[in-house]
């Protein structure tokens, strides 16, 4: 059984693995140290263990890849941590920053059968809370294509996808302005200094870049009807 600080530093790796421009790149040993808030000298150790565990390919001062062994048991931790979040946010009415740490918590002892109710429960949701998809267990994930509401069209109209989860603080304020996934939105104009004038819910208001830049969005499809 592999102890919660193994799954982490998979978990850690997947995610930051899925974020490269380059599918075929390693992840760095700084950005994972960086991520996890830990010394670049203590994720190096953690990388050899896991390289001797056929569970990560590690090569010093290249970085780091998940073997197929490593991505199928972050998949599983991942599935954990966003169904509990989807859980403890809508049915518990936890905050951001509590619901994340009793997820990072959880996510570690939960047994499948635990998993497949709570699933089953949920009405077997395809997204987390921040529009993080929920791999099935299959390990396959609903990916919606977004682009950050800075880059996205004005006067089209739009709809939120996700929000980047590293920042409780953040989500919080995201959260007051009604800039969350699934909320509807038309950037009427882009101002001085990168702020979108945005009509949100029939209201109208302004939106900083230091808050845009953390807001995911596509065009409506028929779907999202």
């Amino acid at each position: 059984m592999l102890s919660p600080a193994v799954e982490d530093y998979l978990k850690a790796v997947f995610v930051l693995q899925t974020d490269l421009e380059d599918p075929a790149a390693a992840v760095s040993t700084s950005s994972l140290a960086e991520r996890l808030g830990i010394s670049p000298a203590s994720v190096t150790s953690m990388l050899k263990r896991l390289d001797a565990l056929n569970l990560a390919d590690y090569t010093s001062y290249k970085g780091v890849r998940l073997t197929s062994a490593g991505e199928t048991i972050a998949l599983e931790i991942i599935r954990h941590h966003r169904l509990l979040e989807t859980y403890l946010r809508e049915v518990m009415g936890y905050d951001w920053e509590q619901m994340h740490a009793e997820a990072e918590l959880l996510e570690h002892h939960i047994s499948e059968e635990f998993e497949d109710r709570l699933d089953h429960m949920l009405g077997f949701p395809t997204h987390d809370p921040h529009g993080d998809p929920i791999p099935g267990r299959d390990g396959n994930m609903v990916l919606i294509a977004s682009e950050p509401l800075t880059d996205c069209p004005v006067r089209r109209p739009l709809i939120i996808r996700r929000v980047t989860d590293t920042d409780p603080a953040m989500l919080g304020e995201l959260e007051r302005a009604g800039l969350l996934p699934g909320t509807s939105l038309t950037i009427r104009q882009r101002l001085d200094s990168d702020i979108l004038h945005v009509t949100l819910d029939g209201k109208e208001f302004e939106v900083s870049p230091r808050l845009a830049q953390h807001v995911f969005a596509s065009e409506r499809t028929d779907s999202d009807a």
